[in-house]
């Protein structure tokens, strides 16, 4: 208490806190649970591209033991002139991913016009860190039943990301995933600067599930794996992961996905860290 002012209050609403900060929940999609002791990784290519490259990829991700597929159809690029994704020619695909394999299916969605056409083919909705001010549509989501993952803005302050999942969360969907994937700082190496404490810090402030995206703020594979088991040994309750069958030709951020094989390797290295961190991946 600082002059009779909870600091909880200055950053969460009522909404995202609940009665106490101890209290927790998981959030249910399909029959798989975000949170309670579980550790749950999503994962795919950074751009659906093709009906081969996404059975390809979801058939190895789930071979691996993940339940989630990251399956993107449109994509924020920086540049105009970047792949934007393959767009609604993507939805046949992701029937095809739905035929041949039991993964659940998540996807961003950038607008309202997004949000209708894909509500009805997806599990699981993300917004991402360009989206995350954008409160119209946080509000639309709200109005949705659909598990969402909202993704910390690159520059967004702790309070500035919660009060994003307020918008949410008061226009009554509860389902709502946090999601650290990199703050831009000054350094250079690293496409972010994964801030592996807004893990535990965001498990003080609110009651939410929280997991971390070692894709985007590592950008390079070789730090993948370090940053997914820090996200692990930090108590986040997931990843979500990128990953193609060749990354090397990827059209979408091809230096920061795994090759299949390096994603396999990863979910074991994941369930020996989580038997010592007493979760199940």
């Amino acid at each position: 208490m600082d002059g009779g002012v909870n600091k909880l209050d200055e950053f969460v609403g009522p909404q995202a806190r609940k009665q106490n900060p101890e209290h927790r929940v998981a959030v249910r999609c399909g029959d798989i649970k975000i949170g309670e002791g579980t550790f749950t990784v999503m994962a795919g290519p950074c751009a659906i591209e093709s009906v081969d490259q996404a059975v390809e990829t979801a058939k190895v991700v789930e071979e691996a033991g993940a339940k989630i597929f990251r399956a993107s159809l449109f994509k924020p690029r920086t540049s105009p002139y970047s792949f934007q994704g393959i767009g609604p020619e993507g939805l046949p695909i992701l029937q095809a991913v739905r035929t041949e394999t039991k993964l659940l299916l998540e996807t961003e969605v950038l607008s309202l016009k997004h949000l209708e056409l894909l509500h009805d083919h997806v599990d699981m909705l993300r917004v991402g860190a360009r989206g995350m001010r954008n409160y119209e549509l946080l509000k639309e989501v709200g109005q949705t039943q659909k598990p969402l993952i909202l993704k910390r803005g690159m520059s967004a302050t702790l309070k500035d990301f919660l009060l994003a999942a307020e918008y949410v969360l008061v226009n009554g969907n509860e389902k709502v995933i946090l999601c650290e994937r990199g703050i831009r700082t000054f350094e250079t190496y690293t496409r972010n600067t994964l801030d592996i404490l807004a893990v535990p810090a965001l498990k003080e402030l609110t009651h939410l599930p929280i997991i971390v995206d070692p894709s985007h703020s590592a950008g390079r594979r070789s730090l993948v794996g370090p940053a997914s088991k820090a996200g692990l040994a930090a108590g986040a309750d997931g990843l979500l992961v990128e990953v193609h069958p060749n990354p090397d030709g990827a059209l979408s951020d091809g230096d920061q996905a795994l090759d299949l094989s390096a994603f396999l390797t990863l979910m074991d290295e994941l369930r020996s860290l989580a038997a010592v961190m007493g979760k199940v991946v």
